[in-house]
């Protein structure tokens, strides 16, 4: 209904489990992670929990969508069945014809028999069996007693069946009773899918307008600041939740003509999909009364507090704390002046140190900001950590294929992903280049040792960057990375539809015809590029486009103009997360 009102192609908040709008925060890659390890296992059980609404369904149909061709999975969404039909569940889904006998009365023991010869015939192709149970936490003692035996189906070699339990928190509470102890020790990973944090959801609610076609050309973006802390609050970071407050609230908003939504329509909304008479999470609901005197409370205590900042010689620090992790640190105008004149305690909690006065009235927000960002590090730090990095460079390829969300397990990792219509690119840039770019990169940094250690791009701004290093996130200024930084980069791209991969300088061969009508689709706004020369060469709408961009206007459709005419196009594909 409202699609069109705000510039979108398909419902950007349904609440059905489409892995094309997965959004891959932190938590849900490590999550996805574990999902992958239970596919290439050796037995026994992957347990994968979270809240209701985290995620964890749709984790499994991206999951389901990777599955290696020497993998076979079973998977069951509906566990409230009984033993025999547990069995028989299984052994459909796997493709097993049903045992002889009279129907719906096969014994559990033929049954058994049948999961196991077919088990062992994989095992001999070669193959790995996993049985995948949503919605774990409804299986019943009994139930899962029988899942544990069937892990006892094994050679002298290994186990054949790897089961993974997806369930709510309760399933992590089953498996720690006493009577589930001997299925307890078979659980070889575990992981518990928390909620989104603030920036998080600012960032999932982005990437699904994304998804969904928005890209700001025909509408602005709906959710301000404040609203997006609305949402926050009321569905405490639970993706479901989101979903359901504002696919309600651009309803509301479209009903009143507009194309921004009001921190009210999300008030509004909750009442609506989740009932009357609630209150914000975590209490109850105040009166107008203590509302307005909380508000004079805020109010003085933050011009007090902005009255002793001022009054305190030193550094001046910004008033504007930024609340998420996705926010660049308030005193950024140079991050490595502000550095050498701060203590180390204050650059971990990104507030300046203070009078004690400050300080103890800061204490929340200072815990706050050190749960929230990583902090800026020296030189010397990254020197550190470069010395501790990877040196293995199929390493960093398969981890950046990981966020895009595929698996290349063995062999050489960007022969896997290529073969996918996934290729690798490498070459030298600046820091400018991957921010129009706008995608995570696989970089080459260069310690003492002269060897090159990986990092992995997650951010760029005018600030500087933000790593994965040696398996910790940091950030740092574009002086301190150039100290290590040789301006190499690799990045992965999705090649377009009929295109040939070739041996020489051009690396692919696109079909014309394509591209002059992708071109041509992006030019079609009310000022194209070629404004009266819709007619032009091909090569000529390539130079306009490279130009209209920032690249190197050659005309040729190399790899970084098709990266950008992806972009463009809305295909899906990782961006970049301050």
């Amino acid at each position: 209904m409202y699609l069109r009102h705000f510039g979108l192609q398909r419902e950007p908040f349904s609440i059905a489990p489409d892995p094309q709008f997965l959004f891959m925060s932190e938590r849900h890659q490590e999550a996805l992670a574990h999902l992958r390890y239970g596919l290439q296992s050796s037995g026994g059980f992957v347990v994968l929990s979270g809240e209701i609404g985290a995620g964890k369904t749709t984790l499994c149909r991206c999951l389901m969508e990777q599955v290696p061709a020497d993998c076979q999975v079973a998977y069951l969404f509906n566990p409230k069945l009984s033993e025999r039909e547990l069995l028989q569940s299984v052994c459909a889904d796997f493709g097993i014809e049903p045992p002889p006998g009279t129907p719906g009365e096969t014994s559990i023991k033929a049954l058994i028999d049948a999961l196991n010869r077919h088990l062992l015939d994989n095992h001999a192709k070669g193959r790995h069996s996993v049985l995948i149970v949503d919605e774990a936490q409804a299986l019943s003692p009994g139930l899962l007693e029988q899942l544990r035996l069937l892990t006892n189906l094994e050679t002298n070699e290994r186990k054949l069946l790897q089961i993974v339990l997806i369930g709510q928190p309760e399933l992590r509470d089953m498996l720690d009773r006493p009577e589930l102890e001997q299925l307890a020790q078979r659980v070889v990973a575990r992981f518990h899918l928390q909620t989104l944090s603030s920036g998080e959801t600012e960032q999932y609610v982005r990437h699904r307008l994304a998804v969904a076609g928005w890209d700001g050309s025909t509408a602005p973006m709906p959710f301000d600041a404040a609203t997006l802390r609305r949402v926050q609050t009321w569905s405490q970071g639970v993706p479901r939740r989101i979903n359901l407050l504002c696919d309600r609230a651009l309803l509301g908003a479209f009903a009143e003509g507009t194309h921004r939504v009001r921190p009210a329509m999300i008030d509004q909304a909750a009442r609506e999909v989740f009932g009357t008479g609630l209150s914000l999470p975590g209490g109850v609901r105040p009166s107008p009364w203590v509302i307005g005197v909380a508000s004079l409370a805020v109010l003085a205590t933050t011009l007090g507090l902005v009255w002793v900042v001022r009054q305190w010689p030193g550094p001046k620090v910004s008033a504007r704390i930024a609340p998420t992790a996705a926010s660049a640190p308030a005193s950024a105008a140079d991050p490595t002046s502000v550095r050498a004149k701060m203590p180390e305690e204050a650059i971990s909690s990104g507030v300046a140190a203070a009078p004690p006065a400050v300080q103890a009235a800061t204490a929340g927000a200072s815990a706050s900001l050190a749960n929230a960002a990583p902090r800026w590090i020296t030189d010397a730090e990254l020197s550190a950590l470069v010395a501790g990095a990877s040196t293995v460079e199929a390493e960093a390829w398969r981890e950046l294929a990981m966020v895009w969300l595929l698996t290349p397990l063995d062999g050489d990792p960007c022969t896997a992903t290529a073969a996918l219509g996934v290729p690798c690119h490498k070459q030298r840039g600046t820091l400018a280049l991957l921010k129009l770019l706008d995608r995570p990169a696989v970089l080459p940094l260069y310690g003492a040792d002269g060897q090159p250690h990986y990092a992995q791009l997650l951010g760029v701004s005018d600030l500087g960057v933000r790593l994965r290093l040696a398996g910790r996130v940091v950030q740092m200024p574009p002086a301190t990375l150039a100290t290590a930084w040789r301006g190499e980069f690799g990045v992965l791209w999705r090649t377009p539809p009929g295109s040939v991969a070739v041996s020489g300088a051009d690396p692919m061969r696109i079909d014309p015809t394509w591209l002059d009508a992708q071109l041509s689709h992006w030019g079609s706004g009310t000022t194209p590029p070629w404004k009266g020369v819709a007619t032009a060469p091909l090569r000529a709408k390539i130079r306009r486009f490279q130009l209209a961009l920032g690249l190197e206007p050659d005309g040729l459709p190399g790899a970084l103009t098709l990266m950008q005419l992806n972009r463009v196009a809305g295909i899906d594909e990782p961006r970049l997360h301050w």
